[in-house]
């Protein structure tokens, strides 16, 4: 009897890199009108300064004016490619702004290293949505809050004093993520974070973390983004 043929599905192929670029791409240009116009100055600012510096340093020389030219080439690839990943993120971050659950999103998947956060709030308004979030670092414990000041700062006064409880000279910064015109944008705020001045070492940030974590209640994360779901898209 003949062997039965394997039926078995197989799983999709996955797009290459330069499909999954030009989606980013594709996705980008919805959300923001002049991404084309900061990757064509992304590409032909390298490749005129490298031509210019070839005929000022080797004027009449071919050989080093194409190789300054392949120079300038690569360099306008590259900042094009930097410029779609920061484009991009700030697209994909513009889609969520404002809803309930948008810090916790960041919070889970741009932290830089060195920092520990969650997606789930430390507390939360369960009218409003209003919340504060949690970061412990190098820079020490950050809160963040998400929605306007003016119903937040009880939050994130109990929250500031609940870490104050831990003793020692623990430094605490406040960010505000919201409507008020001085608020940090939602793109930023993990660069935010990383210009923290350092007061903690590696062991502190980890002993103090757990030391929060066991303080703090567990709530549930505001409705509304879904983090996973949120997560910006990035090209590999």
């Amino acid at each position: 009897m003949a062997r039965s043929k394997d039926k078995t599905p197989r799983p999709p192929k996955q797009p290459g890199r330069l499909k999954q670029m030009w989606q980013v791409f594709q996705m980008t240009r919805r959300y923001d009108s002049k991404i084309v116009l900061f990757m064509i100055l992304a590409f032909v600012v390298p490749v005129t300064v490298a031509v210019g510096l070839a005929l000022i340093l080797s004027p009449g020389n071919i050989l080093n004016l194409v190789l300054w030219a392949i120079s300038g080439v690569l360099a306008g690839i590259l900042a094009m490619l930097i410029i779609l990943g920061r484009r991009a993120e700030k697209a994909a971050y513009s889609q969520i702004e404002g809803q309930p659950g948008a810090v916790g999103a960041v919070l889970r998947s741009s932290l830089k290293r060195g920092w520990v956060g969650s997606e789930m709030p430390v507390a939360v308004n369960g009218k409003t949505q209003d919340a504060v979030y949690r970061a412990v670092g190098r820079g020490g414990v950050v809160l963040i809050s998400e929605g306007p000041r003016t119903r937040t700062a009880r939050m994130l006064e109990e929250e500031r004093r609940m870490v104050t409880r831990l003793g020692g000279s623990i430094a605490i910064t406040v960010i505000s993520v919201g409507p008020d015109t001085d608020a940090v944008p939602l793109h930023k705020l993990a660069r935010r974070l990383t210009r923290i001045k350092p007061t903690l070492t590696k062991a502190e940030v980890l002993a103090v973390n757990n030391r929060l974590n066991s303080m703090t209640k567990k709530l549930p994360i505001p409705k509304g983004v879904d983090p996973m779901k949120a997560r910006p898209q990035r090209g590999n």
